[in-house]
């Protein structure tokens, strides 16, 4: 049976266990979408058109804000030289707070991490256009399921009766990919074979199970790589009991009703940046990223929404 969901004007702030993102049908009815592509029109008035004298900027939401707001200083100095505009970056700490954000109109160009992206998009009018790639132009990550070392669990079905931590209902690698392969491939059920928690973000699981307050998390393994570059995990510490298929990595885009020519510029801004000596080089070459390739959701998230699609759950967004 399809189960149907409608968000409050809150967005996506308390999901209920299993509740998948949108499906194509869901666009909601504040877009429009007249050449299939499945993301929002820009608005056909110029008086509906939003171009803002300061653009804000937002990154998945990780640990520490603080951090990224470093990582991308000189990317958004950039993005200032190209626009001609302002732009400073805001430190989310949640994704629900990111979506809404973006659907209020206050926040104009994102990272949303790889389950939030169909939400963004039906929900918030994001626009994604653009994720990181390594030199050849391959992208991706995959899910992993870890425990700690120690723990006594040496497979995926010694989760039974084990608490195992998900990030976000949100989250594709933190919650709906899992959630599906577990059920489909080994017959665990959420809350009924194994005990959830929810950790809020990719970071808190892996140091939750580094620190063994989760017998085991479901996590993306580029956020796994990028605390192994910066000393927080050593390898020692923990055991992948399963790894996924790929999967796209965080998708950059605007909101759907910037200015034309202000969107543009945007794009513009991504495909010309030089990662060469930057701190975006720093960070994330450690998961094999070095450059920004150019994408459309409809193709590049279409298992994703496979996976919401096999989670028999339908997500309708409030007028």
């Amino acid at each position: 049976m399809l189960r149907s969901v409608t968000c409050s004007s809150l967005l996506c702030t308390l999901l209920l266990p299993l509740l998948g993102s949108a499906h194509a049908a869901d666009l909601s009815s504040r877009y429009t979408d007249t050449d299939g592509d499945m993301v929002a029109d820009a608005p056909a008035k110029q008086s509906e058109w939003l171009d803002p004298a300061t653009l804000i900027f937002a990154y998945t939401p990780v640990e520490d804000p603080a951090v990224y707001a470093k990582v991308w200083d000189s990317f958004l100095q950039h993005m200032e030289k190209v626009t001609g505009k302002k732009v400073k970056f805001f430190p989310v700490q949640s994704n629900a707070a990111q979506l809404e954000a973006m659907r209020a109109g206050r926040l104009h160009i994102a990272g949303f991490n790889t389950g939030s992206v169909p939400l963004a998009v039906n929900c918030a009018g994001f626009v994604p256009f653009t994720m990181m790639a390594d030199e050849k132009g391959d992208f991706g990550y995959q899910m992993e399921i870890i425990t700690y070392t120690g723990s006594g669990i040496d497979d995926v079905p010694g989760l039974r009766g084990h608490t195992l931590a998900f990030t976000s209902p949100t989250s594709n690698s933190g919650f709906k990919a899992p959630s599906a392969l577990l059920k489909s491939e080994f017959n665990l059920e959420a809350d009924k074979d194994f005990k959830t928690a929810f950790s809020g973000k990719h970071d808190n699981s892996i140091m939750g199970v580094v620190n063994r307050d989760y017998d085991a998390a479901a996590i993306a393994n580029s956020v796994l790589g990028q605390m192994q570059a910066r000393g927080m995990v050593k390898p020692e510490q923990y055991k992948v009991l399963y790894t996924s298929q790929t999967f796209p990595t965080t998708g950059y885009g605007y909101v759907y009703n910037l200015k034309p020519e202000l969107a543009a510029k945007i794009r513009e801004g991504f495909s010309s940046f030089d990662w060469e000596g930057s701190a975006l080089q720093a960070e994330f070459k450690n998961s094999g990223q070095a450059q920004f390739i150019p994408i459309t959701y409809k193709q590049h998230w279409d298992v994703v929404r496979k996976i919401d699609q096999a989670m028999d759950v339908s997500y309708q967004c409030d007028k």
